[in-house]
């Protein structure tokens, strides 16, 4: 084939991992292509130490990337789902998106062999994600969640250094750097529903880039489109993001999609949750049905209160 392709990611080890992930993908199934991976500076890689949310949310993590492909200076970019907005810029579509990663979330205890009953009255979990740290004071309200910024390693060393009694991180990007072994509980979406797009990676492209998309059509994984579609649909509708802790999660069985989606108060006394189910073809409206559903049954009295909040 003879083309090179360019890359563009951040720069942490697991944006890395991703992206080389893909670059070897692509380069299996086509054949003398020859990808190069452009290391890019997010705004959200120089917040450290603040909640994103104060600064603009999950975008920060993408504009950067998405900049630099609208400039032609990079062909795709790859970003973890869950860090791209319901909303794409204009001119950027998604190319393709692979196959998913276990989607649960991981809690990582200074002292191993302790899970999340365990825990001692008023320990202090390690989050930056509103969205864990409101699951996890409905499900144990005496816990105590402080903000932890920064990439996989940065947040366990702050766990061994003492800050916290534990942390919680994605178990696709624990996985995937091969840190398995850390991980003291899983924590299942009764106890903690992912975040929209958690484990599955996005493709970005431009959108009359047709050549490209074509060239993605191997490494697209159906299945993790549509649920992914509707949980994206659902969080759209919820106009959430890291503002607001709101959770959904698809799974596909044969015929039939479930999509169980949530919003909760900031500090966990109420958590609304309700689940759908229909089919795939209709993982959009399930999603927008089920965010509907939520905001009638209380969950609108909890998106009013959070933008009070942000007033003030």
């Amino acid at each position: 084939m003879g083309k090179t392709l360019r890359i563009g990611t951040r720069r942490s080890p697991l944006a890395l991992w991703q992206a080389e992930h893909i670059k070897a993908l692509l380069e299996r199934h086509h054949p003398g292509l020859r990808c190069t991976l452009k290391r890019i500076v997010t705004e959200g890689d120089k917040i450290q130490e603040v909640s994103l949310a104060r600064f603009g949310g999950k975008g920060l993590f993408v504009k950067a990337i998405e900049d630099a492909l609208l400039r032609k200076e990079v062909d795709l970019a790859v970003h973890s789902m869950k860090d791209l907005p319901s909303d794409l810029p204009p001119g950027l579509t998604l190319g393709a998106i692979p196959a998913r990663e276990d989607p649960r979330d991981a809690l990582i205890c200074r002292e191993p062999d302790l899970r999340l009953p365990d825990l001692p009255p008023g320990a202090c979990i390690g989050t930056s994600s509103l969205r864990r740290a409101s699951q996890l004071r409905f499900y144990r309200n005496d816990l105590v969640t402080a903000p932890a910024r920064g990439n996989v390693e940065t947040r366990l060393r702050k766990l061994e250094e003492g800050r916290f009694d534990a942390i919680v991180l994605a178990l696709a990007g624990l996985n995937r750097l091969e840190l398995t072994d850390r991980v003291s509980q899983v924590l299942e979406p009764e106890i903690c529903l992912p975040a929209i797009g958690q484990g599955a990676l996005a493709i970005e492209i431009r959108e009359d880039d047709e050549a490209l998309f074509e060239m993605l059509r191997p490494i697209h994984d159906p299945a993790t489109a549509t649920t992914v579609t509707g949980e994206r649909a659902f969080l759209g509708t919820m106009e959430g993001g890291c503002h607001v802790p709101v959770a959904c999660h698809g799974v596909l069985s044969g015929e039939s999609l479930s999509l169980d989606g949530l919003v909760a108060s900031l500090d966990g006394s109420v958590c609304i949750r309700r689940r759908c189910q229909g089919a795939p073809e209709d993982a959009a409206s399930l999603g927008r049905d089920l965010a509907e559903e939520i905001r009638r049954a209380g969950g609108q009295e909890i998106l009013d209160e959070i933008a009070r909040t942000e007033l003030e």
